[in-house]
């Protein structure tokens, strides 16, 4: 999707529609980058080789099963590509890029309800794509190793971007060796604020990352980026969420004072559903008479009239949107 999604632009001074983290870039990572600014005058690492071998190391699993891209929306579309013209399934409501890289690749899709996803489920495609934890609803799975026990013959593509943003689930990178039908989409731009580099990385079999690798433009991904990765990775636990998911739960109760629903999330955004207007009526009001930014969220696939998504950000800003929309209920009173 070239349009339609991403952050706002304009005058906002609260912008709730975004899920990166608010806060700054780890500390000392913008003087790092510039210490690196000579290297901008050779080419990169054809495909981030030092950077796989470092994010290797941190996940504990082989270099050769680790491929550094531009974001982990490069490796969606590498995958869509390596596998085209198969039968794909996508847990909705979904990141609209599943689809639109399935399709591009003449993918024949169906698609399953989130709900419908359990120990039960006895038939599934080729590959099954979702985001664990899920975007836009912040739900979780917490039985992706038994739906890998039981469907051995279904390459599960899960989407970890936002796995740093729950305290519910742990990455599967610790299952890569037992399961050759898992690939993880990892992301290093939401919990460190650097969404403009573009940079993430694809862990699976060394099978499937050779494919991988056989279809990859070189130096997709730039020095900038890849410095920044290895930066990131030697100082990983600096950036800390907690305050975060608890500033989310106040949140949550607040818009629940409004009557505006909100469905259980294990992620600092959720999606709510308003009970006053049109949800394009509510945000064009939002834009216009207090600069404050929402995502409407009906055109998701599984979703319908009334949803949008929020994601927490200072408790300040939290406040504007709540005496906002307590003013948009008076209007539609």
């Amino acid at each position: 999707m070239l349009h339609g999604h991403g952050d706002q632009r304009g005058e906002v001074i609260a912008d709730f529609s975004t899920n990166v983290w608010y806060g700054p870039e780890p500390a000392g990572l913008k003087e790092y980058l510039f210490g690196q600014w000579e290297q901008i005058h050779h080419y990169p690492e054809v495909i981030g080789e030092s950077l796989a071998h470092k994010a290797a190391k941190h996940h504990e699993i082989a270099a050769e099963q680790i491929l550094i891209t531009n974001g982990a929306v490069e490796s969606i579309y590498l995958l869509a590509q390596a596998f085209n013209g198969r039968r794909s399934a996508i847990v909705i409501p979904s990141f609209s890029e599943y689809e639109d890289a399935c399709r591009m690749h003449a993918h024949q899709l169906e698609f399953i309800a989130w709900n419908d996803l359990g120990p039960q489920t006895t038939s599934l495609p080729d590959l099954l794509w979702l985001g664990n934890p899920n975007n836009p609803t912040g739900a979780v799975i917490t039985h992706m190793e038994s739906l890998l026990q039981h469907h051995p013959d279904t390459l599960f593509i899960v989407d970890e971007a936002f796995i740093e943003f729950t305290r519910t689930i742990e990455s599967l990178a610790p299952l890569l060796e037992a399961y050759p039908n898992l690939v993880i989409l990892r992301s290093l731009t939401k919990s460190f604020a650097i969404p403009g580099l573009r940079l993430g990385y694809t862990m699976a079999s060394q099978k499937i990352i050779h494919q991988l690798q056989s279809l990859k433009m070189p130096w997709s991904v730039n020095t900038l980026a890849l410095a920044a990765g290895h930066f990131i990775f030697d100082n990983y636990n600096t950036v800390d969420l907690s305050q975060l998911l608890h500033n989310k739960e106040i949140f949550q109760q607040q818009l629940h004072s409004l009557q505006i629903h909100t469905y259980e999330s294990h992620t600092h955004y959720f999606l709510c559903r308003a009970k006053h207007g049109p949800i394009h009526e509510l945000q064009q009001y939002l834009l216009n008479e207090h600069r404050i930014a929402i995502r409407n969220a009906e055109n998701f696939r599984g979703l319908g009239p009334g949803h949008f998504r929020v994601a927490t950000q200072r408790p300040h800003q939290n406040q504007l949107l709540i005496n906002a929309l307590k003013e948009w209920r008076l209007q539609c009173a």
